[in-house]
């Protein structure tokens, strides 16, 4: 074989070896740029979640916020009117006191009785109770002048009551 036919084949095939080193490489960045697209697009739709979840976060915080304002307004409406009822109460007594026809402690007695202080009435009325119960759980609490008193019952949803407790303590003076 002649020498210029061998330095052809030669420099054909490394030709071939370079077209097919340049085809590979381009065929890699094109894979690449792909993955790059996807990796892009995934990460823009990271980026969404994340604002939305931040947007849903300040929502509740907004929420919760507002729920302890509501919570602190009806602790303070609560404790006026509680210290309004002990207003009346003490101007009734000294009411009392003055009036030489009345027994004062018989007047705070009937006071007491036809003013006692109810709170808090709960009802469970939950979709976690797989029995179906729909009973409702009720607390009173009553001050008086020498004792408070807590009732708390239990009424099916036909008004039975099914459990009743009361609870009385004395009150030190």
């Amino acid at each position: 074989m002649d020498a210029g036919v061998i330095i052809a084949i030669v420099v054909g095939a490394l030709i071939l070896v370079a077209l097919l080193w340049l085809l590979g490489r381009k065929s890699r960045e094109r894979r690449y740029e792909t993955r790059r697209a996807e990796a892009r697009e995934i990460r823009r739709d990271a980026e969404v979640g994340r604002a939305e979840a931040d947007r849903t976060r300040a929502e509740a915080d907004a929420q919760a916020a507002e729920a302890r304002r509501q919570e602190a307004l009806a602790r303070e409406r609560s404790h006026e009117a509680e210290e309004r009822h002990r207003e009346a109460r003490e101007r009734h007594l000294e009411a009392a006191r003055r009036d030489p026809d009345v027994d004062e402690r018989q007047a705070a007695e009937e006071w007491d009785r036809e003013h006692a202080t109810t709170t808090g009435t709960t009802s469970r009325d939950s979709d976690a109770d797989l029995d179906g119960d729909r009973s409702v759980d009720h607390y009173e609490s009553t001050t008086g002048p020498d004792a408070e008193r807590e009732r708390r019952f239990t009424r099916d949803e036909e008004g039975n009551v099914l459990r009743d407790e009361e609870h009385e303590r004395t009150r030190e003076r």
